[in-house]
């Protein structure tokens, strides 16, 4: 297995969803039921299941579309969304 590869992802993941609106979604259900591991198995199983489905339809992308385009094309998305949010900040 590669370490390397999933302990990078780990990381990257981790740090990306820290104070995201998910999170605070789970503080608040958590904080409002009387069985807040259950909270925690939701959220887990949601987290695996939306994880599962980004590496199967990468995985199904990069079968049918070049990583020259695949690259340039999310590059172009976070240029955009950056873009977005920098006109937001400025008005």
């Amino acid at each position: 297995m590669e370490w390397k590869s999933a302990l990078a992802t780990f990381l990257v993941i981790f740090l990306a969803e820290l104070g995201d609106k998910t999170q605070l979604m789970v503080m608040s259900l958590s904080a409002r039921s009387k069985a807040p591991h259950m909270i925690f198995l939701g959220a887990a199983a949601a987290l695996v299941a939306s994880s599962l489905l980004a590496v199967v339809a990468g995985d199904s992308l990069l079968r049918h579309v070049p990583v020259r385009v695949i690259r340039l094309a999310t590059g172009t998305m976070f240029m955009f969304v950056g873009g977005m949010l920098v006109l937001r900040a400025i008005r």
